[in-house]
């Protein structure tokens, strides 16, 4: 860890943001960090609630001559996604990020970084902590598991909170103000297997796709970026009409909500055909490197000799399998008819794994329309029932529908134009944002995101860009300062 960080500007930020790094956070591992934030709040003498499912709220009184405020609500999520390159050996549950000052971003050593949603937490943690700063009644709302199910925002309940503002700090790009968000569903697809003896007089081979760069399955999504599942599938369903390619172990993507990265399956193939097929591996990935050469460039195919297994799977699982995953939407769906170049809708097929004796898969499908959604999601379904597995549908969350007429985005859009000397660009973003969600549970909200510029995030790329961190931050004070009357 580079302690550089801790003179970045604003210092008060980054001091937070650097200890968020050192406590590890992973989706539905949040307990450390949990247990700090609740000690936190205590010991600064704020009123600080866990609640029933484990989200923190810490709770600041008006500084003097700012009572008559509308209360407001700064939130962002505790936990971070775990996602690291094969050869890191990294702990997500045990050890802290290696973050550092890359030139004019922070990033991490071969993980993902945890500014999503770090910086909103350390935006907040240091309002909570400053007494110089000039505020209405301050609600700080820290949820759980944000990133595989949204599970603290589901289970928020009435009563907790009072402010009528919400602010929700986990955008990601400085100078635009989102005011509504897609909403997604899950798809889980389940192939149970018969386990067959290997054929003789074959070969194995370990199946490799590695280099890409992965990303946020809604954010990245409309960039083409390479998909290892896909490009995996491609491969073994091309070789098995041209070699009678078998397989017996498969093991691609890890995050539902991160476009894979690196793929592999063991397989099998008659010995007589390892020449041949090391030529078609070749010949594959110059044709997959061309197609991907400007977006990524790094995508490797290739297969390595390996002890042989104890068995394959089944053949009819095995072709309904490729199958399935061949024919399977993914990528943008839908763009926006009234917002030129806003995905409307979309999909990513993001894991293929072995589970015992069967195969599952997930995807997840997004829209800002929750009806196309779940067209596309049953489309999805169809299709893999078409070609004999199991399906069900899981985690589906609302889309955040936009008021153009919100008074906190007014309110922001002036205070930005008087401070930067431009107004910001009001979006919808094409991710699951927890705002729709906590809204149907408290309507009165006025709801809003922002954030400093992150790229990458939900991969080992993942960055934020340091300047942006303190317009961020300018701009949260000087908003809390000018938030509306009662």
């Amino acid at each position: 860890m580079s302690k550089e960080i801790l003179n970045l500007e604003p210092k008060a930020l980054w001091k937070h943001f650097y200890s968020l790094t050192q406590i590890p956070r992973p989706s539905k591992k949040e307990g450390k960090i949990i247990e700090y934030m609740k000690k936190w709040g205590e010991d600064l003498g704020l009123e600080t609630v866990v609640d029933d499912i484990e989200n923190v709220i810490i709770k600041k009184p008006a500084t003097p001559g700012m009572e008559d405020r509308k209360g407001v609500i700064l939130q962002g999520h505790l936990d971070m996604v775990p996602q690291k390159n094969s050869d890191n050996d990294h702990n997500f549950e045990k050890d802290p990020i290696d973050a550092y000052v890359d030139g004019e971003w922070v990033t991490a050593r071969g993980t993902t970084l945890g500014a999503d949603n770090g910086m909103g937490v350390a935006a907040a943690m240091a309002i909570l902590e400053d007494d110089t700063i000039a505020h209405g009644p301050i609600e700080a709302l820290f949820t759980i598991d944000e990133e595989t199910g949204m599970t603290g925002a589901k289970n928020l309940k009435p009563g907790y909170l009072d402010g009528d503002i919400l602010i929700n700090m986990d955008s990601e790009d400085e100078g635009e103000l989102y005011i509504g968000c897609a909403g997604g569903v899950d798809t889980n697809v389940k192939y149970n297997f018969q386990k067959e003896a290997i054929p003789g007089g074959t070969k194995a081979f370990k199946l490799i796709v590695k280099g890409l760069k992965g990303g946020h399955s809604g954010l990245d999504i409309h960039l083409g970026k390479g998909n290892a599942c896909l490009i995996l599938n491609k491969v073994m369903l091309d070789a098995a009409s041209r070699f009678g390619l078998r397989i017996s172990e498969i093991d691609a993507g890890s995050l539902r909500n991160a476009i894979p990265r690196e793929a592999t399956a063991t397989v099998v193939i008659p010995s007589e055909t390892d020449v041949t097929f090391i030529n078609f591996l070749n010949e594959i990935q110059s044709s997959e490197q061309e197609a991907l050469k400007d977006i990524d460039p790094d995508l490797e195919i290739f297969a390595e000799e390996v002890q042989m297994p104890k068995s394959v799977i089944d053949k009819g699982t095995q072709g309904g399998l490729l199958n399935g995953v061949a024919n399977c939407p993914n990528g943008v769906l839908a763009w926006d008819a009234n917002l030129p170049g806003v995905v409307e809708t979309s999909s990513n097929l993001a894991i293929i794994k072995m589970n015992g004796d069967a195969i599952e898969i997930a995807c997840l499908t997004r829209s800002a329309v929750d009806s196309e959604r779940d067209i596309w999601a049953h489309k999805i379904a169809d299709n893999f029932r078409d070609n004999g597995a199991e399906v069900n549908h899981s985690g589906a969350y609302p889309g955040w529908k936009p008021n153009v007429t919100s008074e906190i985005l007014e309110t922001m859009k002036e205070v930005y134009n008087n401070k930067f000397g431009k107004v910001p660009d009001v979006k919808v973003i094409h991710a699951g944002l927890e705002c729709g969600i906590l809204g149907a549970t408290y309507t009165n909200w006025d709801m809003i995101s922002f954030g400093p510029t992150i790229r990458f995030p939900h991969s080992p790329d993942e960055k934020v860009e340091i300047e942006t961190v303190q317009k961020f931050w300018d701009y949260l004070v000087e908003t809390l300062k000018n938030v509306p009357k009662k």
